[in-house]
């Protein structure tokens, strides 16, 4: 009797050769910058109106919820299969990781220093933490959401990448996890939704505070039930249980029961759970091959969402003040024309950021490493 090839390890369905690649998820990359305005709404809304903000706007801060949602899921479909495999390079993924966030950030630090300075000259008085030199060394190690940094200083929005540096450095257990329950997608979802369930409400209980809240304390956990969540969603859209079961109006009706979940008032960790609900259903719109927010303007205003969530406060500190002494407004408020303009204008500053920094800092980096990789050889061979 003739023996039978054994298929090498990997996810048990063959449909799931056919899903795309990380660059053709763009229904995810699409949301990135829903996300990104989510927060800078939020952000922005009290230079409006002094008044309570919508529903929608005042749980804008979950937009890092799925921010680190979203890291979770594309990291493990870039890399779990290499991890499974042994071809898992653990230097050359952090330092792609740091290639991706590190220069922007090392720039708008740069940027708010400086500003805070040039006002300081000028007699206007800033915030004493945007200049805080003891919470410099932490911002610099990207280890602000760790704990280390006494005060919130510099450019504010970096704690969450500090929280996504946490989770790049532990990639590798998650990974493990998600490979052993790659098979039993669902278990790893209902694991990562029990995280999610017992973790909020017991944090809020001993922190005396929402964990959604967190930032300098304790935003490094802040991050780990949305990356592990976003890691069982990949297992569960990789198994190709969903592949050809949604279509657009399937994601309209899960954008609206996130909407729906806010609008009602819902915990926050329900709010998180409609939002993964939402990312695997756009990605497996990705995988039927529909073009339901695939439109080049959406995956364009995505690929620059990190630089709109980098710069947004700076910009808000330096625009709001500009615009309140030109309108010679008293108070914080700015008319509602005022305001548009300043928070449209992001949209052109985050491109010429991701132009002239973000990618072409992160090209640089990678092509040094790969530099280096070409060298090592030759030096060993020399030796």
């Amino acid at each position: 009797m003739q023996g039978t090839r054994r298929k090498p390890p990997g996810f048990a369905k063959p449909r799931v050769e056919m899903m795309p690649d990380a660059a053709n998820i763009k229904p995810l990359t699409a949301l990135r910058f829903f996300a990104a305005f989510w927060v800078v709404m939020y952000h922005y809304w009290p230079n409006l109106s002094a008044a309570a903000p919508p529903a929608v706007i005042a749980k804008g801060y979950l937009g890092v919820e799925a921010f680190f949602t979203l890291s979770g899921f594309i990291l493990c479909h870039v890399y779990l299969q290499g991890v499974g495999n042994g071809r898992f390079r653990y230097g050359d993924f952090l330092w792609n990781r740091l290639a991706r966030v590190y220069p922007l950030h090392l720039v708008t630090l740069a940027g708010v220093g400086l500003m805070a300075f040039a006002a300081g000259l000028a007699g206007i008085a800033v915030d004493k933490n945007m200049l805080a030199w003891s919470a410099l060394p932490a911002n610099l190690l990207l280890v602000q959401a760790w704990g280390f940094a006494p005060v919130s200083g510099w450019n504010h929005p970096s704690w969450s990448i500090s929280a996504e540096w946490f989770a790049y450095l532990c990639f590798p257990a998650f990974a493990v996890v998600a490979w052993k329950l790659r098979e039993r997608p669902r278990l790893a979802v209902g694991l990562a939704l029990a995280l999610i369930a017992g973790l909020y409400p017991l944090f809020h209980t001993l922190a005396g505070f929402p964990l959604t809240e967190a930032t300098i304390r304790w935003g490094f956990l802040r991050i780990v039930p949305c990356f592990a969540y976003g890691c069982a969603l990949h297992a569960l859209w990789r198994s190709g249980a969903l592949t050809g079961r949604f279509s657009g109006i399937g994601a309209c009706l899960a954008g609206a029961a996130v909407l729906l979940t806010v609008h009602l008032g819902a915990p926050d960790q329900a709010i998180v759970m409609a939002l993964g609900a939402l990312i695997v259903t756009l990605a497996g719109l990705a995988a039927t091959g529909a073009s339901f927010a695939t439109q080049a303007p959406l995956v364009y205003l995505g690929e620059i969402s990190y630089s709109t969530y980098m710069i947004c406060i700076p910009w808000k500190i330096l625009a709001v003040n500009a615009a309140l002494k030109v309108l010679k407004i008293d108070g914080d408020q700015l008319p509602l024309y005022a305001w548009l303009v300043v928070m449209l204008a992001l949209i052109p500053l985050s491109a010429l950021s991701y132009h002239l920094v973000e990618k072409p800092a992160r090209e640089r980096m990678k092509a040094w490493a790969n530099s280096w990789r070409e060298r090592r050889p030759a030096t060993a061979k020399a030796g």
